[in-house]
């Protein structure tokens, strides 16, 4: 995967960051401390990428991207993603994963069900560990069984997870006082 470039942009839960290719986007960044630790990452995965505007596709999506972490549902289904090196049932579970509105939740055992794999919901979430495109691909939006939140590998862990439902106006967490 060869980046064109990437962006750092702000967001109500922090910078956030995004990389993008030839054939769409590569990757996306959930908020680190600050833009520079954000920056560093990227750079890190994408040595050959230089910071750059985006094109107009990728400004959408970036624009979508605030305005959801405001609390306006926005769909971000239409995104173009470069899923060049990603196995197929990674991409049939993000294919999934991208169809639940803001809002709402799914778990792992649900999408598993849905691909026709039951009792499958470990491997789901490994897949979803491995997602490249979160808030694109709203791994935040899959719960453990029984609602639990579980299983978010990025900055602030499951806190950042309850954050990003809450914004969302879901209804699957209750509030916890920060």
């Amino acid at each position: 995967m060869t980046a064109q470039g990437f962006a750092v942009f702000a967001t109500a839960i922090g910078h956030c960051g995004i990389a993008w290719g030839e054939r769409g986007v590569l990757s996306v960044r959930l908020p680190e401390r600050s833009a520079v630790v954000t920056r560093a990452r990227l750079r890190a995965r994408f040595p050959e990428a230089d910071e750059t505007e985006p094109p107009q596709p990728i400004r959408q999506a970036i624009e979508d991207i605030v305005a959801l972490m405001r609390g306006e549902p926005r769909g971000l289904a239409d995104v173009e993603l470069d899923l060049d090196g990603i196995p197929e049932f990674h991409r049939r579970v993000y294919g999934l994963a991208r169809r639940i509105p803001p809002g709402k939740t799914m778990t792992y055992g649900e999408i598993a069900n849905r691909l026709g794999m039951p009792g499958s919901a470990q491997v789901v979430g490994q897949a979803m560990g491995r997602n490249p495109f979160p808030i694109i691909v709203p791994c935040h939006r899959v719960m453990g069984a029984g609602g639990k939140l579980t299983g978010f590998s990025a900055p602030g862990g499951v806190e950042t997870k309850r954050r990003m439902l809450l914004i969302e106006g879901s209804t699957a967490v209750e509030p916890t006082l920060f």
